[in-house]
């Protein structure tokens, strides 16, 4: 036997083993291709998609139908598809609407000249008959008006002493140049409309007065000063909730120690039905600190998300966590191009929690959830309803998840969203132990909007005291929200009545409470 035929053994059996280290290199390489696609689409569409993470249910035709079924452990996945889908909120197109009964009206009446009422035919002067009326809506510009107090003094003219002046009126601000409605307004401009101070200095400008940022800014301070003890009675108010939701979003400050801005936080906290008050808290940095300190002695549910800080809190046992599902949906949502199959099913399983939840807000009474009896008997529907419907789906979406684990890899995108979920399954399932609780923390995620949409206007906070003066008007204004006050008109009696004021007089001055003895300021805000 030659030396040649005795080495092609091994010569075969090293093609082979570089056959499969190109092939085990290959593979590799395309799982990197597909993560590094992944987060290139991420990007992308972080930056030009839409922001929306609908489903198009005629994606899921693409799939097999029956391995969808089989993965959510739902035999009529396919004839429950059809109501997964969620119907877009139909939107009144262009068209004239009623006009309000409230606003003032003004009657302009037009009548013929007396050249034109004779009868063309006899001569005679033609009769009224009736009227046609319309109406058009017109705009009165705003107006800055000064008001001058006089004080009058009396004194003993025997005597010629003993001199008395009638009182000063209390003032928002002592010594203070502008009135309740001068600071209503520029709160509500900023802390409402998010128009930035130069903007509002422009504004005024336009009205023949000359108010620098600078000015503005002082008096926006002074005005959360005032308001301060109505803070504190809300603040109290969302800490005594059975359950509250909580989120966070950085906001840049300046720093005079720094060359650039720092980053701080706006914390924003939402009570329950019994305390619907949105209240946002101010700090310097995202330590637990301060969550920590604001929910110090508060026993209930937090509805939040995956921060580790909160952790600190759920320790002692009297807070419980409830996580959000819109967030462990997101995992899923991103994987669905790099591997549609099994995210795909995923999306399926949490579509049908939300059908759920969709059939739950669909007991709510026709006329609202107004007294307490009618939010419990809701809450108790809903409770039943999780208990029958969704209890089953998490259990087989569980089974299916740990399946699943097992079978693609840990830095997939799958894989990191399998890693979200089941080590947080407790608390995504926690909200099925009551009623009262929410699929999801998209409440606090709408309430710190407010925030994010003020910081892209204005850019900056100038200091950490202005940052926690908008704390406080952010508080105001986003309970104003809640609860349908027009917060113009809210604020203004406000810096009336506070000025003077013991703290203890705040409870009637509660937005809710407020507006029980001045209904014609409801107003439904838009979104």
């Amino acid at each position: 036997m030659s030396k040649e035929a005795a080495s092609r053994p091994d010569d075969l059996a090293q093609c082979h083993q570089i056959i499969d280290q190109q092939q085990s290199t290959i593979g590799q390489l395309q799982r990197s291709l597909e993560q590094v696609q992944h987060y290139v689409e991420q990007l992308l569409t972080s930056k030009y998609g839409p922001r929306s993470e609908r489903i198009d249910p005629s994606q899921l035709s693409l799939f097999d139908r029956e391995k969808l079924a089989e993965a959510t452990s739902d035999p009529s996945y396919e004839t429950d598809a059809p109501s997964s889908v969620v119907v877009r909120e139909h939107r009144r197109g262009g068209g004239r609407n009623t006009l309000p009964d409230h606003l003032p009206r003004e009657t302009v009446e037009h009548d013929l000249d007396e050249d034109q009422k004779p009868c063309p035919g006899c001569g005679a002067v033609r009769q009224r008959i009736g009227c046609e009326t319309s109406e058009q809506l017109e705009f009165v510009p705003a107006v800055l008006k000064v008001i001058k107090h006089v004080r009058f003094k009396y004194a003993c003219r025997q005597c010629e002493e003993h001199v008395a002046i009638a009182p000063v009126p209390a003032k928002p601000i002592e010594k203070g140049l502008p009135g309740p409605g001068l600071l209503s307004a520029i709160v509500v401009g900023k802390y409402a409309d998010h128009l930035p101070l130069y903007r509002l200095e422009d504004v005024f400008a336009r009205h023949g007065v000359e108010l620098s940022r600078s000015t503005l800014c002082r008096w926006a301070m002074q005005t959360a000063t005032v308001l301060e003890p109505l803070y504190q009675a809300m603040v109290e108010r969302v800490c005594s909730s059975a359950s509250i939701h909580t989120d966070d979003t950085p906001v840049p400050v300046l720093d005079a120690n720094l060359p650039k801005t720092r980053t701080a936080r706006f914390w924003v906290y939402c009570g329950d039905w019994r305390n619907p008050y949105t209240v946002y808290d101010y700090t310097t940095s995202r330590q637990r600190d301060g969550p920590a300190e604001f929910l110090e002695g508060f026993k209930g549910y937090l509805q939040a998300d995956a921060f580790a800080g909160y952790d600190g809190i759920y320790a002692g046992g009297q807070v419980k966590q409830v996580l959000c599902w819109a967030h462990a949906r997101r995992k899923f949502y991103e994987a669905r191009t790099v591997q549609p199959e099994p995210a795909h099913a995923a999306l399926a399983s949490i579509a049908r929690l939300y059908r759920v939840e969709r059939e739950a807000k669909e007991l709510i009474p026709s006329e609202g959830l107004i007294d307490e009896p009618a939010w419990s008997t809701w809450h108790r529907q809903r409770f039943t309803l999780r208990q029958e419907r969704s209890l089953p789906v998490l259990g087989q979406f569980h089974e299916w998840l740990q399946r699943t684990e097992a079978a693609v890899l840990p830095k997939s995108p799958v894989g990191k969203a399998l890693q979200y979920v089941l080590p947080r399954w407790d608390g995504l399932t926690r909200y099925c132990d009551s009623g009262a609780l929410s699929i999801d923390n998209n409440l606090s995620e709408r309430m710190i909007r407010p925030c994010t949409i003020g910081r892209k206007n204005y850019l900056f906070l100038g200091s950490d005291n202005g940052g926690r003066a908008a704390a406080i008007l952010y508080s105001i204004m986003a309970s104003c929200k809640a609860n349908q006050v027009e917060p113009f008109t809210y604020l203004r009696d406000l810096l009336v009545q506070l000025p003077g004021n013991s703290p203890r007089s705040t409870d009637g001055l509660l937005p809710d409470v407020w507006l029980e003895s001045h209904p014609e300021a409801r107003r439904k805000w838009s979104r």
